[in-house]
């Protein structure tokens, strides 16, 4: 089953006794570590790594190595992210030690290099793809341009230029790399295993602090661009604090001018404006509106998820909430771990995509549900071999009663000789029929696309599923079960005679042997049997009303019952 899953859900650490964590982040890391060098994966073809997978240099995801990599990478992304407007501020004066750690883009560059062998997951089929050629053309076309950028050593090529000002300003081209700190706060806010209050509040102070030091950079730059003398001009060369002037700035340490330079930024984003530190002349008047024009939308986004985390309620809070319920329920039942997975895996699947018709419609009216029904999945079923042939009228109530879920490559739709009570038809993706011997050797007997039907022969025919089915792709299927579809039938009965016809027609059905045929053939002889009697039923208690339905439903008044006896002789 799917190991990202496994691996970001790991269940036999969880402890009911906690709420919403496992205890020692250090020691459950160890623990997931010796867990999963002793796992084992297994899955459908569409899940199985290929052999060749380390001869082609091919790198997964979720391996050990790389995830220690990308954790080494998210540190380095938040020294890049910081030290970058630093680094583009600060840069007169900026000690010599401070500059050699220019080299650390050696190390984004090789992981550029790691890229282009790194496999993906796909994001219509669900599959991972290793093909060398998909992955680097996908990253070619993605981040490759922004990533090899921000590897240049801007400050030398500024130097080598003649100190161009417009070269230095590419520098900012590394603040790219923050999508690495954001997707990972983006995992820690589902991983149950960490505290979600304490994720996003450190989220949050992250926001908050990079913000204010940004501003403070952006402060110091506007001081140290104009020419010297005019200097003393600027908010920092005509600053006096107490005993201190700042009239030669540039003599004072690092330390105090960049806190210095954030006292500025953090009391103009509060607005409280003491009035020791201000700005003094147009440019820095300008930079000064913007910037408390953007720590208004700030303080709204920061005082807001406050509020949210205080309230609850959230869409991750409540998958969270849901997923430690489940993993406990699992523990204390002690369920395999291929059950447990698919069930993680599933329920990770429903959050992603919340916006399907059933969760997004609920609060509509039965009325306009049913239009919205028949627009969105008539055209489709109106093309399904087994609903050939069928009436408007039919294919109308049968497209209210469906309900669209989503399945993950290796999940078991339907398993073979078990009692199935849905029928699913396929929308999008692609699944397998197999076939198990008894020896637990396994036969691919046809592969299903969009438009095929799984599941009829064992609802309709009322015996165990032939074969099972099995999601080789990310899949999208309209579910209909077996009473929704019965009391249909009952109401449309010549439309019940025209599915079992398509269903005795079919390739399918050729090529499940004699024994399928004979059950076929026997349900029509039933059906016809049931019409004739109830037409002759009809006509010797007189109800016309009941004899014209039962006619107009396809039922020949000619036909004579068991007893000899037909319509019109009752008649």
């Amino acid at each position: 089953m799917d190991r990202e899953m496994a691996e970001e859900y790991e269940l036999n650490e969880i402890d009911d006794t906690l709420h919403g964590s496992v205890g020692s982040r250090l020691s459950l890391f160890a623990r997931e570590l010796k867990s999963r060098r002793s796992s084992s994966w297994h899955g459908s073809s569409a899940l199985r790594l290929p052999k060749n997978l380390y001869d082609n240099l091919v790198i997964h995801p979720n391996g050990r190595w790389y995830r220690i990599w990308a954790n080494m990478m998210f540190l380095w992304s938040i020294y890049s992210t910081f030290f970058t407007p630093f680094e583009f501020s600060f840069f007169r004066g900026l000690p010599k030690q401070l500059l050699d750690l220019e080299c650390v883009q050696l190390v984004f560059l090789t992981d550029v290099a790691v890229q282009f062998f790194l496999a993906y997951r796909d994001a219509h089929t669900y599959r991972m793809v290793y093909d060398k050629r998909r992955i680097a053309l996908r990253y070619i076309k993605g981040s490759f341009a922004l990533d090899v950028l921000g590897c240049f050593p801007w400050d030398a090529i500024y130097k080598v230029t003649g100190r161009m000002e417009v070269v230095r300003y590419l520098v900012w081209l590394r603040l790219y790399r923050a999508r690495k700190i954001m997707a990972f706060f983006k995992k820690m806010e589902k991983d149950i295993r960490v505290s979600y209050l304490l994720t996003r509040i450190v989220k949050l102070i992250t926001v908050e602090l990079y913000c204010t030091h940004t501003a403070a950079c952006v402060f110091y730059y506007l001081a140290t661009t104009l020419p010297p003398a005019r200097e003393s001009g600027t908010w920092i060369g005509s600053l006096t604090l107490g005993d201190a002037r700042y009239i030669n700035f540039r003599e004072i340490d690092l330390l105090t001018r960049y806190i210095t330079s954030l006292y500025l930024a953090i009391v103009t984003m509060a607005t409280v404006g003491y009035g020791d530190i201000h700005a003094v002349n147009t440019r820095e008047m300008v930079f000064t509106v913007v910037y408390i024009s953007f720590s208004i939308l700030l303080s709204a986004y920061l005082i807001g998820n406050m509020t949210a985390l205080i309230v609850k309620g959230s869409k991750t809070e409540r998958f969270r909430d849901k997923m430690t319920d489940l993993i406990r329920y699992m523990n204390r039942n002690r369920l395999g771990s291929g059950i447990r997975s698919q069930v993680k895996a599933h329920l990770m699947l429903q959050y992603e995509s919340s916006y399907t018709r059933d969760r997004v419609v609920d609060d509509i009216p039965v009325a306009v549900r049913s239009k919205m029904s028949q627009t969105l999945y008539l055209d489709m079923v109106s093309r399904v071999g087994l609903f050939r042939g069928c009436s408007d009228d039919f294919l109308s109530q049968i497209v209210v009663k469906l309900h669209e879920e989503f399945f993950l490559p290796g999940e078991v739709i339907l398993e073979q000789g078990t009692v199935v009570d849905q029928i699913y038809i396929v929308a999008h993706g692609c699944l397998e029929e197999v076939a198990t011997g008894k020896d637990g050797s396994e036969e691919i007997i046809s592969e299903l696309r969009p438009y095929d039907i799984v599941g009829d022969v064992a609802v309709i025919c009322n015996i165990p599923q032939p074969y099972t089915v099995r999601v080789c792709e990310l899949c999208s299927l309209l579910r209909i079960d077996r009473q929704s579809l019965t009391s249909i039938l009952q109401i449309y009965i010549k439309d019940n005679g025209q599915i079992l016809s398509n269903l005795l027609k079919g390739k399918e059905a050729e090529s499940k042997g004699k024994q399928l045929e004979s059950d076929l053939t026997y349900l029509l002889a039933k059906q016809e049997s049931e019409l004739v009697l109830g037409v002759n039923n009809a006509a010797y208690h007189g109800d016309l009303f009941r004899l014209k339905s039962l006619i107009s439903a396809g039922a020949d008044p000619s036909k004579s019952d068991y007893d000899a006896y037909c319509c019109t002789a009752r008649i």
